[in-house]
């Protein structure tokens, strides 16, 4: 395929110039290969060009101005659709060529309606087919997921925490159990002993305030009469012997 370019090497029209110019030198940016074809100096050229544009594309006195472009004998546009489709991105597909591999308008087009070639759609897929394909990939997203093999870390959750943490402070938690169970015994047996230790002396403590009571009662008795003058004639028989 040549792209054909229609343009007025003589054209005393600086605007054409221009328009003439920003297309080529954007062909061959993107090295496309294409045939510019003089109408000023050729009059097969000119009449070739006239009798190919598209009547509704021809200005309303009848006579297209170059830029012309064409794919071969088919029509492309004229600089206006050409500069429309350069701010599109879509140069390759308004020449109707196949965007290269790897470019913007490549992957814009295969997103859009799958691969193309030569400029048109093979193999294209439509909205359902795509959702389709779309929902088979998250259902084995899914699969692949659920077969994946779960750590027993994970699995054991807030328990395998608490015994890590119980064997980084230096004992599981059943130990510490068992330890603190030991503590409780040792301290009842403790006590236990102590007051058996302390009930012989409080038996005696209690024996001796009874004894000392008992003594006090006697002394506390009030003297008869009689006693007094026992106490009195033995003291006097006392003072006689001696």
């Amino acid at each position: 395929m040549v792209i054909k370019v229609f343009l007025a090497s003589s054209s005393g029209s600086t605007a054409i110039k221009k328009k003439q110019q920003d297309v080529l030198g954007f062909l061959e940016a993107l090295k496309v290969d294409y045939a510019p074809l003089d109408i000023a100096c050729n009059e097969d050229n000119r009449m070739w060009m006239r009798e190919n544009v598209p009547v509704e594309k021809k200005p309303t006195n009848g006579i297209p101005l170059p830029p012309q472009i064409f794919n071969e004998e088919s029509y492309c546009g004229d600089y206006e659709t050409f500069f429309d489709a350069k701010e599109d991105n879509a140069v390759y597909a308004f020449l109707g060529l196949p965007p290269p591999p790897g470019s913007k308008e490549a992957k814009e087009a295969y997103l859009e309606n799958g691969p193309v070639e030569n400029g048109t759609i093979v193999n294209g897929t439509d909205d359902a087919e795509d959702e389709e394909n779309l929902e088979a990939e998250e259902e084995n997203i899914d699969d692949d997921t659920l077969k994946r093999e779960v750590p027993m870390e994970e699995c054991n959750g807030d328990e395998h925490t608490e015994e890590v943490e119980a064997e980084v402070g230096g004992e599981t938690g059943e130990e510490a159990a068992e330890e603190k169970v030991a503590e409780e015994k040792e301290a009842v047996e403790d006590t236990e002993e102590s007051l058996e230790n302390t009930a012989p002396v409080k038996e005696e403590e209690a024996q001796e305030e009874a004894e000392d009571e008992e003594a006090k009662g006697e002394d506390d008795q009030p003297v008869s009469e009689e006693e007094e003058e026992e106490v009195t004639e033995e003291a006097e028989q006392e003072e006689e012997d001696e």
